[in-house]
């Protein structure tokens, strides 16, 4: 009896100690827990200069140091530089070597004594590593330090061709009309003067618009029609060509004089659902005539015109001529939350997300394209008479392109 108490008080103290250890084990491992490394990935600027390639070592670092090889993949994206132009694309992978804190990207800058405003590319990771990153994207800022025009006396041409990007569409203007599969024109006087009490009527009459020498051209006229003393033209894709995400070239020769307004724009294709400004409007290019050396670069957004009606843009002036004298570039890349403008690859205006003082973003969808030349309005006043008509829109060319 005595030995069959004592084992089992044996059993039971052995099964106790095992059940504590047991235990202890279980809470042990609940207060071990696995370190996830904690990346910091920061934006950097750099001055251009003008000796064929300056050199960035970007660096990644860790908040402390790990007991393993930390791997992360890397490529470069562009913004509104582009590879091989702005910067060698770099690609490839990143380690930072265990017991220590940082390592580096050797990144190129293509540079040259050319004024093009200042310019960003992205620097874009990922990993199959649990890793906490503070982002997963490095902007790197060029910033332009040179002062030389693009051109000494020829018209601005750019490229047919990016590296990294793909032509999704163009018209060269090059065949015996306008492409009515891809332009129509808006006819009339629009509601009060298209919204600017603007002068003009528009028609589709070849008076009007042609196209000619491998030129769209849209003339503005001082011949009354159907109770308007001005015509013109105004052509658009909608519904039709709308693009997103891309990069647009126009080569255009503006017209000149006071009351003359040429535009090379776009809208919202959702105008019809949306309204205006809801729908958003970015101007690539306009000018008032009697401030030809001037072109601007504008967006409109907001919820409602009566109550949040908003618009942001800049302007660029030339030196010593007029944007009568010659063809120039007026372009537009466009991403996700981004917007840069340039004359003739000179950036002139970047516009964010973080610009739109806390009205919605239309700049992320679809849009069409919009050429005109209107007369009077709100902005450039009425001709008066110093005006010369008959005045011409000459557009040479509209590309746009994708990334691949």
């Amino acid at each position: 009896m005595f030995c069959r108490f004592m084992y089992c008080n044996l059993k039971n103290y052995t099964i106790s100690i095992l059940w504590i250890f047991f235990m202890s084990a279980c809470s042990a491992s609940e207060d071990i827990k696995e370190i996830i490394p904690s990346v910091s990935i920061q934006d950097v600027e750099k001055i251009e200069g003008d000796d064929g390639t300056i050199l960035i070592n970007f660096s990644i670092s860790l908040k402390e140091v790990y007991d393993k090889d930390i791997i992360l993949s890397y490529t470069t994206d562009d913004g509104s530089a582009f590879q091989n132009l702005d910067y060698k694309k770099a690609t490839g992978q990143l380690t930072i070597p265990a017991g220590t804190l940082e390592a580096s990207i050797p990144i190129e800058i293509i540079s040259d004594d050319i004024i093009e405003g200042s310019e960003v590319f992205h620097l874009v990771f990922n990993s199959d590593m649990e890793l906490e990153m503070n982002k997963n994207s490095a902007s790197i800022l060029i910033i332009n330090d040179d002062s030389k025009l693009p051109y000494d006396s020829e018209d601005y041409e750019t490229p047919t061709s990016y590296q990294g990007w793909k032509l999704s569409w163009a018209d060269e203007f090059d065949g015996p009309e306008i492409n009515t599969d891809w332009w129509t024109h808006e006819i009339g006087k629009g509601d009060n003067g298209w919204g600017n009490n603007e002068l003009e009527y528009y028609t589709d009459a070849p008076e009007n618009s042609k196209i000619e020498n491998g030129n769209l051209v849209i003339i503005a006229r001082d011949d009354s029609w159907n109770g308007k003393k001005y015509t013109s033209a105004r052509v658009i894709t909608k519904d039709i060509k709308t693009f997103g995400y891309s990069r647009t070239d126009i080569r255009a020769k503006l017209p000149k004089g006071q009351g003359i307004w040429p535009a090379l724009w776009m809208l919202g294709n959702n105008i019809d659902e949306k309204g205006w400004p809801a729908c958003g409007e970015i101007d690539i290019m306009e000018l008032i005539g009697n401030l030809p050396s001037t072109s601007h670069a504008t967006v409109h957004f907001g919820s409602d015109f009566t109550n949040n009606y908003k618009y942001i843009g800049k302007s660029y002036k030339l030196s010593n001529e007029i944007f009568n004298d010659r063809f120039h570039v007026f372009s537009l890349v466009r991403e996700f939350n981004q917007m840069w403008f340039y004359v003739d690859d000179i950036l002139i205006f970047n516009f964010s997300s973080e610009d739109l003082q806390g009205q919605p973003n239309p700049f992320n969808e679809q849009f069409f394209f919009i050429f005109n030349v209107a007369i009077g309005g709100n902005w450039p006043g009425n001709p008066d008479e110093t005006t010369i008509f008959p005045q011409q829109l000459l557009v040479d060319y509209i590309r746009v392109f994708e990334k691949e």
